[in-house]
Formats: C-alpha cells, sequence, structure tokens
C-alpha cells in the first residue's frame, strides 16, 4: 500500500516551529476518501482552541466526486484529537503572544486512520525568511556540487 503524506510546504517557511504533536482528526466519510485521493489545500488554514478542544479551521478538503447529497462542506472546522496533558500545554503556550498553532502535514497511518502533524510556532520576520532563502540555496548548491 502506498503511503499517502500531504505537507504544508510554506509552513517551515512562514513560522519557527518550536515543537510538534500528532493528533487524530474527526472526519465524515466523503472526507477521509477526498484526502486519500490527495485533495487537501492547507492554505491559510490553523488552529484555535474553543472550549478546551482543539480545531483546525480554513483546511479546505474538497467534496468528494462520487458523493451525493451527503457530502460534506470543503472549508468546515474539524475537531482534532489530543490528550488533555498535551491540550493544556499548549493552550498554556498560546496565551503568550505571537505563538500559533499550525497544521504541518496529513498522513494516513499503518490503520489506515487519517492523522495531522500540527506545530507550535512562531511567524518568522522578513529577514527570518531571507534567511530560510540563503540556507536553502546554499543547500542546493552543496548537494549539486558534490553528487556522487
Amino acid at each position: 500500500m502506498k503511503k499517502l503524506e500531504l505537507k504544508n510546504r510554506s509552513a517551515y517557511y512562514e513560522y519557527a516551529i518550536e515543537d510538534k504533536y500528532i493528533a487524530g482528526m474527526v472526519l465524515t466519510g466523503t472526507e477521509i476518501k477526498s484526502i486519500r485521493a490527495g485533495k487537501v489545500s492547507f492554505n491559510d488554514s490553523f488552529c484555535f482552541f474553543d472550549r478546551d478542544e482543539l480545531w483546525v479551521k480554513s483546511l479546505h478538503i474538497a467534496e468528494y466526486s462520487f458523493g451525493t447529497t451527503a457530502n460534506h462542506l470543503p472549508l468546515q472546522e474539524r475537531k482534532l484529537l489530543l490528550t488533555k496533558k498535551e491540550l493544556r500545554k499548549w493552550q498554556q503556550k498560546m496565551k503568550e503572544r505571537g505563538y500559533t498553532i499550525i497544521p504541518l502535514r496529513i498522513f494516513i497511518n499503518d490503520k489506515g486512520l487519517a492523522k495531522m502533524e500540527i506545530g507550535l510556532g512562531k511567524g518568522k520576520k522578513l529577514h527570518d525568511k531571507r534567511d530560510t532563502i540563503k540556507e536553502r540555496e546554499a543547500d542546493r548548491e552543496l548537494r549539486r556540487n558534490y553528487k556522487v
């Protein structure tokens, strides 16, 4: 079986990630089918707390093409599943200024369940983004020059 992994490539560019967790997702049947088809967009998605529960907002999961009238809404809020200890830890961090929780990737685990890796990060300033670009270019140049 082919492993599915959908990454939020802009997350590492926009944010300095300090901590990561793997969270379960509460999904409907058509949502998981769309995820398995790779129809997910992370544009402007973020996580927020509502009544001690973690939710992901603006995660676009396209409607399932073979779905009927029971198809899901593409941009609905979806609940993430973490332990209470993990939730409390990040809730404290979120009270500090500048922190946000960002979806980093979605993957299907060995049991066939959709999981989301989320990261706690601070937004980067423009000069930090420039440093990221310089590091990426330097790594690319090294790999190009020392190819075996």
